[in-house]
């Protein structure tokens, strides 16, 4: 049997109001809000005891969501600091395609956005860069160069 989608990506983080600001700025729209916990959220993560804050973020297609979770209980641990380098085995990010580089990162910086490097363009194809989010979160930005 085949894969039929990617359903989600999640994101633990502390701090749920400034996620949810930070990807809505960014244009993905808030689908909806609400709290996990039982036997079923211990089974699947393998934590005892899980109480979880859930939000469910999407992209305007409707294609593409990113789940960002608070965990109330256990207490999320911190696998180091939050500004480690992009070549961190283990590290990910989430690429947007976005219209305009430059605007779209002027548009986060007020909600904790940094460049990790430059704004940098790939042939005549994309600009393209990395910010770095609340939680330490790295998103990819591409602008298609028409």
């Amino acid at each position: 049997m085949a894969i039929q989608r990617m359903d989600n990506v999640g994101i633990v983080v502390d701090d749920m109001e400034a996620a949810i600001a930070f990807f809505v700025e960014l244009g993905l729209e808030l689908e909806g809000r609400g709290e996990v916990e039982g036997l079923f959220a211990d089974q699947c993560t393998g934590l005892d005891g899980v109480r979880c804050d859930i939000a469910m973020v999407r992209t305007p297609d409707g294609l593409s969501r990113l789940e960002l979770a608070k965990y109330l209980s256990p207490v999320a641990t911190s696998a180091g600091p939050r500004d480690r380098p992009h070549n961190v085995l283990g590290t990910h990010r989430v690429m947007f395609a976005v219209d305009d580089v430059a605007d779209t990162v002027a548009r986060l910086r007020p909600h904790g956005a940094e460049l990790l490097g430059d704004i940098a363009r790939f042939e005549n194809s994309y600009l393209l860069c990395y910010v770095r989010g609340p939680e330490g979160i790295i998103v990819g930005l591409a602008e298609q160069l028409r």
